[in-house]
């Protein structure tokens, strides 16, 4: 413990060096107030390709990596914040402000889409596109988010002289030697009062795994081996159109679209030794999974604004994944093989969304928000399982023996509707205070092997205070309830992909959400000169109903988890970020960064009966990178080192406790552009060939017991991945 305090102080130390450096107090900053400007000049030494490009050279602003806060995303539209990474559970809806709370604007508009999001567009936007980048710190009826830590505005030229085409092909070596290229293409350009952006990929993905596995007995006298060898060969193919349409001086309207199919067979190869006899007899099983998904998406907006600065909008959102997979597994003898599991699983997710909003000034320095949002979102899923043994077979599984699999067969559907108002108010040039209040009323059913139906009622206030204690310095507090995302497949029976010995995992049709009061104070300092910035965020979340494993046993002979909800719980932790340009040491363009997160939980276990962390919670993360930009040579090259705090990062179930633990992460990177303009990309990622481990204790019977019957030691690893690229423009 002291060794890992002494580790995480001089992770810390070294972000606070960063931004002490001397010298770097003693300019300006760019922009004025608070809000910072980039034009396009500024980065033209560094010859970006594309707006993604651009964003990368701004201290504290790539979006490429790193774990992101959030407290889990609030529903529907609204914008979400700072905070850990690690409670999130998928957001529906329009979804919560970006990992760390930047939300990126384009126009100040934001795209109309989960998939097909608005930080996705800037690969695909030509640098030459890009009128100026600015970065808004403060609260603002004008925009099109609410309470995201800060937006980062992309603000295209209002005319373009042509269009622009940009692609990239690449070429991904894997392990053993497996090579998968692939490449996108995309174009974009004006047309009048249209604007558009079209592209389409193709991403071939290559991923093998090797896993090893010794066990031991409760005696601790030797079980068994495992080696496992598991191949992903996946391919996926998309499409994407982004149209934006200038009525007027007051009219605009946005369209988005997305298509996306993903094929991704696999296959595994398991080898088990028995250590509990002499000579050790070895089993071999293969698996075949072949599995697909297909989804599309369609999203828009119309905005209006009125002579009186007051601003009406919609938005809209339709969506639609289709997934389907396969899982059968053998036992391979000499002379053949022989199938003795067949598990087919498929779902259906569609989601429909509607929010309406009008928005006016209340005299000079405040604004209100009036709207609602309706949603519906549903779960069409169906189970089949088949198992060797003795009975009538069926070829529905397989030609195997049919197993009864409670909640196989279930439709499960929400409708929610939410009225809220937004208040926005500039108390002096130096300080704004936003107020939000929404109201969500919401029907959860579920029918087909089982029949239920629950109502649910959340207030959800929320106070976002800013004050600039400088132009350079910024202080936020907030408070608010949020309310966090259901996953409908925690409802229905599943396929158990973390347990070889299991095949299914039960369902939950009495979930309910989880929620929590989240209290955040960050503090931001923008260096002078544009020298970096340096941010710390400090929060409290305070949870109710929170979801873990519970027991959902009904018959004895049979124990039975699933996701559920245990109870009430707090975390509390700290995150500090540094985004440093060495200017000081005459090294403008080498950018430094380093961020540190610590963090604690605390809940009572519903299995044990005593309070441990979140489970599957790390105790914080850590990263240190850097960018070098030599213009004179049109080279940049760059890496980043991450690592997890490992240590008592556990899960509880039923019948067994895991403890999981890794290898720090590290990637670099080499550019170089040509004099045609053509940049050539050469990227290594899991450079160290890190290893991910759990430590896993079975026990007879339920965990409560205290009766050990095995301890498995278990590790993986997939190798080192480079990647070859070429990007430009025409």
């Amino acid at each position: 413990m002291e060794n890992k305090f002494r580790y995480c102080l001089s992770t810390a130390l070294a972000i606070l060096l960063l931004g002490a450096a001397p010298g770097a107090l003693a300019q300006d900053n760019v922009g004025e107030e608070s809000t910072v400007i980039y034009p396009a000049s500024y980065f033209d030494e560094f010859s970006p390709i594309t707006a993604q490009d651009m964003l990368d050279r701004i201290p504290g602003m790539s979006s490429r990596g790193g774990p992101g806060g959030g407290g889990g995303p609030p529903r529907g539209f609204s914008s979400g914040g700072g905070g850990p990474s690690n409670v999130t559970r998928g957001g529906r809806g329009f979804g919560g402000g970006r990992s760390g709370g930047n939300e990126i604007l384009i126009n100040g508009k934001r795209t109309a889409g989960k998939n097909n999001n608005t930080s996705g567009i800037l690969d695909r936007i030509t640098a030459a596109q890009v009128d100026y980048i600015e970065i808004i710190r403060d609260t603002s009826g004008s925009l099109d988010v609410r309470g995201s830590g800060q937006v980062v505005n992309v603000v295209l030229f209002e005319e373009l002289s042509d269009t622009s085409v940009s692609y990239d092909v690449n070429m991904d070596r894997y392990l053993r030697d497996e090579v998968r290229p692939g490449g996108n293409f995309a174009l974009s350009g004006q047309s009048g009062g249209l604007s558009y952006v079209v592209s389409a990929s193709a991403t071939p993905r290559y991923f093998e795994q090797f896993t090893w596995e010794d066990s031991i007995l409760g005696d601790y006298s030797p079980n068994d081996y495992i080696w496992e060898e598991r191949t992903t060969d996946s391919s996926t193919y998309e499409f994407s159109t982004n149209l934006d349409y200038q009525f007027g001086a007051n009219s605009s309207a946005r369209l988005n679209a997305l298509y996306s199919q993903n094929d991704r067979p696999q296959s595994v190869m398991r080898y088990i030794t028995d250590l509990k006899v002499e000579p050790n007899p070895q089993d071999i099983e293969r698996e075949a999974i072949p599995g697909e998904s297909a989804s599309w998406e369609i999203g828009g907006d119309y905005e209006y604004l009125a002579a009186n600065n007051s601003r009406f909008k919609v938005l809209f959102i339709a969506n639609e994944n289709d997934n389907s997979a396969l899982r059968e597994r053998f036992d391979v003898f000499a002379d053949g093989e022989e199938k003795n599991l067949f598990l087919s699983t498929d779902s259906l997710i569609t989601e429909r969304i509607v929010r309406s909003s009008y928005t006016f000034d209340i005299g000079d320095n405040m604004d209100l928000e009036l709207g609602a949002e309706g949603a519906q979102t549903a779960l069409d899923s169906a189970l089949a399982l088949g198992i060797a043994g003795s009975g009538s077979t069926s070829e529905a599984v397989g030609g195997l023996v049919p197993v009864n699999v409670a909640n196989a067969i279930s439709e499960v559907e929400e409708v929610r509707y939410e009225p809220f108002a937004i208040h926005n108010w500039i108390v002096n040039p130096r300080m704004t205070l936003e107020s939000t209040l929404l109201y969500e009323t919401s029907t959860i059913s579920q029918t087909g092997d089982f029949n239920n139906s629950r109502d649910f009622e959340f207030l959800k206030p929320k106070v976002d205070l800013r004050y600039n204690l400088t132009p350079q310095l910024q202080l936020r507090g907030s408070v608010e309830r949020v309310v966090l995302q259901l996953s409908f497949a925690d409802f229905v029976a599943a396929n158990d992909d973390q347990d070889d010995d299991s095949n299914t995992q039960a369902g939950n049709v009495n979930l309910r959400q989880e929620w929590l009061w989240k209290y955040d104070f960050n503090a931001e300092y923008r260096l002078p000169n544009d020298y970096g910035v340096l941010s710390g965020n400090i929060y409290y979340h305070a949870h109710h109903d929170r979801i873990e494993r519970i027991d959902v046993t009904v018959d004895e002979n049979n124990l039975q988890s699933a996701n559920g909800n245990i109870g009430d719980g707090e975390m509390w932790g700290f995150r500090g970020n540094a985004a440093i340009r060495m200017r000081m040491f005459d090294l403008p363009n080498l950018q430094l960064t380093a961020s540190l997160t610590v963090e604690d939980s605390s809940i009572m276990d519903p299995f044990l009966g005593y309070e441990r962390r979140f489970q599957n919670m790390a105790r914080g993360f850590n990263s240190f990178g850097f960018r070098h930009d030599i213009p004179r040579w049109n080279l940049n090259w760059g890496g980043r080192w991450m690592n997890r705090h490992d240590g008592n990062i556990l899960r509880v179930d039923i019948d067994d406790i895991e403890y999981a633990s890794g290898d720090p992460r590290g990637s670099l990177f080499v550019e170089y552009i040509d004099s045609r303009g053509l940049t050539w990309r050469l990227e290594g990622q899991s450079l160290s060939n890190p290893e991910s481990c759990r430590e896993r204790l079975r026990y007879v019977g339920r965990v409560s017991a205290g009766i050990l019957e095995e301890i498995e030691f278990r590790c993986n690893y997939s190798g080192r991945v480079l990647n070859f690229k070429v990007s430009g423009t025409f």
